[in-house]
């Protein structure tokens, strides 16, 4: 958890330069900038997977831990299962729906921070295209890349929607009140 915490701190602004000074200048085992193969993405990938996977790993631990003092836990380790089964079938499965919320909602700071990252390891990309149109004060171009962005927001927080249905049988799909 405490390098958890350590990836929640670092900002992407941050770590991308950290990244290519400690593994591209001084040890050279991955390209500075650029996307010419497989070896350039891994920075990038790096830089705006920390924070989200350190997000998600709190999240997760923190529902599990929540889940595994119910009483359906109990049930099942008094039925006999293996912890191993008790954690994987009953109480990872009632913990996924506070992980999905927090993925639907980190798209938008992965989005985000994927414009910092492209510009910082120079990869061509929808990031690199805003920031070029700000600078040029291209404002339909702006518009249209916000315009763009928002709709992967809005529709991956509608997959995390219909995915609570998928995960948790118990939430309806349907319109109206609770």
């Amino acid at each position: 958890m405490g390098a958890a915490l350590t990836g929640v701190a670092m900002p992407n602004f941050w770590l991308g330069p950290l990244l290519i000074i400690v593994f591209s200048i001084k040890l050279g085992w991955f390209p500075v900038a650029g996307s010419e193969g497989a070896g350039s993405i891994v920075l990038p990938a790096v830089t705006l997977g920390t924070a989200l996977a350190a997000i998600l790993s709190r999240m997760t631990r923190s529902s599990v831990l929540e889940a595994m003092s119910e009483d359906y836990i109990l049930t099942a380790r008094a039925k006999g299962l293996p912890e191993r089964a008790v954690v994987l079938r009953h109480a990872l499965p009632n913990a996924l729906l506070p992980v999905i919320t927090i993925v639907g909602l980190q798209i938008g700071a992965l989005l985000s921070g994927a414009i910092i990252t492209e510009t910082v390891f120079a990869w061509p990309g929808l990031g690199t295209l805003l920031v070029g149109a700000i600078q040029s004060r291209d404002y339909p171009l702006v518009q249209g890349c916000v315009l763009v962005i928002s709709a992967c927001y809005v529709l991956v927080n509608l997959a995390a929607d219909l995915a609570y249905a998928w995960v948790d049988p118990r939430v309806r799909l349907e319109g109206g009140t609770a």
